[in-house]
């Protein structure tokens, strides 16, 4: 319901206005006031939608009552009425953003029509501001599920998504910017769900990042860097805070790797991957280490080039290699042996492939029992026995895990999408469904089905919104939320970017083929 308020000095304009307004509006609430410092106590309490003003009263004018009001009331609209018609009058209402003015005298249907103009132009605005902000919530709702899918394909499935470059721009990101990545590591004992609320929550407020998809009680995270920090400074007292959450959560025991930065997120696996090396060994007493520390500390040891084998190593145990992982773990023990280094150097070594083995095991979604050694080697050969034992039975629950699942599980999830399409589906989601990491669908879905899941998604909502918009009732923005989407803006470039043409050419294009025929 609306409300009005007339403000004048003279009691017949008053009741003269509310008479022809009451029966031109039986439904308005009508208020007055005699003058403008009236209008002013009244406005406080009434909060009318529309004031009709004097101009010309004793004491304070009503230009001067719209300039106090309008800066406490921003939202309140005016229609002057005066008896002058004059150019410096309108100008100064202009510039107060008056949206109307009457003459005095004006007869009842020009009131009426004036106060129904501008009642018009207020509801539409109010219909435009709620629905601004049924988007806002709805987009604000959509955001964690944009970015865990957004840490996802940049991690794991390599930068060329149909769509990755928009889904960034709604949250706020640039493929050039420099950006690391921590990957936090929460122990079996962990209340992992509300972990993850809470860091989701302490990255949204510091507003520095992009949490990822948790799996495998790891949760990896996007860190843009800083100007004005240095990368170590940044990372070490992002740490800082994320290791403080864990105090919060009864029996949190978690370790955090830090993967360098890199130029560009294109590059961003490669600091992803460093940071799930950094986390081989989570018995350290800092609960945090630093890739680049990792290596220095090495390169003091010795002269072993395993920064570009590990790089190589984690994707061999992604990609089911198990031939080459156990070549790579038999050249470690090989390179140690010819240049006679110490066999305690050489199985602490052996170990970190084997828990880095683990950790991208449990990235995957496949628990298996921790690598430990039984024993402390006493020679070469025994190290090879042990080590080759240790693999084996690695290698085994990876070959467990994939026997449980049902051969039929992407198709499963390629159905699923479809049928739910329009709804805020997210690999998280999926993977939640069928008991899977959502790292092993993706990897799983693009291998089978020849495509990325976003873009498979993406395909079927464009698909849905073809067949919507041959029915000429509904509108675009309705199309928009119906097939899925929460920005109309977004859906026109993710449809133009498909098609070749804007959703309002494409339309006008079947519609007019549809009546031809």
């Amino acid at each position: 319901m609306m409300k009005l308020l007339i403000v004048d000095d003279e009691q017949v304009e008053r009741d003269g206005l509310e008479a022809i307004l009451r029966d031109g509006y039986p439904g308005l609430t009508i208020r007055k006031a005699r003058n403008a410092a009236k209008a002013i106590e009244t406005v406080r309490e009434f909060r009318p939608d529309l004031i009709l003003m004097d101009i010309k009263m004793p004491g304070m004018n009503g230009l001067q009552a719209v300039e106090i009001i309008c800066g406490d009331y921003p939202d309140t609209h005016f229609i002057m009425v005066t008896a002058y018609d004059t150019f410096d009058f309108a100008r100064k209402a202009l510039q107060l953003g008056v949206e109307d003015y009457l003459l005095k005298p004006s007869k009842a249907a020009e009131i009426i029509e004036t106060v129904a103009r501008v009642l018009r132009q207020i509801q539409q605005k109010r219909s435009e501001l709620e629905e601004r902000t049924f988007e806002q919530a709805t987009l604000k709702k959509v955001m964690p599920v944009v970015e865990a899918d957004v840490v996802t394909q940049l991690l794991f499935d390599h930068v060329h998504d149909i769509h990755l470059d928009e889904m960034m721009g709604l949250l706020g990101g640039e493929m050039t910017s420099e950006a690391f990545v921590i990957l936090m590591v929460m122990g079996s004992f962990t209340s992992s769900e509300r972990l993850y609320s809470e860091i989701h929550e302490k990255m949204r407020e510091l507003q520095s990042g992009w949490v990822g998809a948790m799996s495998g009680r790891q949760i990896p995270i996007i860190v843009f860097r800083e100007s004005g920090k240095s990368y170590r400074s940044q990372a070490s007292t992002l740490v800082r805070q994320l290791l403080t959450i864990q105090e919060r959560v009864p029996g949190s025991e978690t370790f955090v790797g830090i993967g360098n930065p890199y130029e560009g997120l294109e590059q961003i696996k490669l600091s992803y991957q460093e940071a799930l090396i950094s986390t081989a060994d989570t018995s350290l007493p800092a609960k945090h280490r630093f890739y680049m520390d990792m290596h220095a500390l090495n390169e003091r040891k010795n002269n072993y080039p395993n920064q570009q084998v590990e790089k190589q190593f984690v994707d061999q145990i992604r990609l089911g290699q198990w031939d080459r992982v156990r070549d790579t773990v038999a050249e470690i023990i090989d390179w140690h042996e010819k240049n006679r280094e110490s066999l305690v150097h050489a199985q602490q070594r052996v170990m970190e492939a084997l828990w880095i083995i683990s950790r991208v095991l449990l990235e995957m979604g496949m628990e298996a029992d921790k690598p430990l050694f039984s024993f402390q080697a006493h020679d070469y050969r025994q190290l090879k026995t042990e080590t080759e034992s240790l693999l084996s039975k690695q290698i085994h629950a990876v070959s467990t895990h994939n026997d449980r699942l049902q051969p039929d599980v992407v198709q499963q999830i390629k159905h699923y999408i479809i049928e739910h399409s329009q709804e805020d589906i997210s690999l998280e989601m999926i993977a939640k469904k069928v008991d899977l990491s959502p790292y092993y669908i993706s990897k799983m879905f693009k291998e089978q089905l020849g495509i990325n899941y976003i873009d498979f998604l993406t395909e079927c909502r464009i698909e849905k919104a073809k067949t919507l918009m041959s029915h000429p009732e509904m509108s675009l923005k309705e199309i928009t939320f119906d097939v899925g989407y929460n920005d109309p803006n977004y859906f026109s470039k993710v449809f133009k970017r498909i098609c070749g043409v804007s959703p309002t050419d494409y339309r006008k294009t079947m519609l007019a083929q549809k009546y031809k025929q």
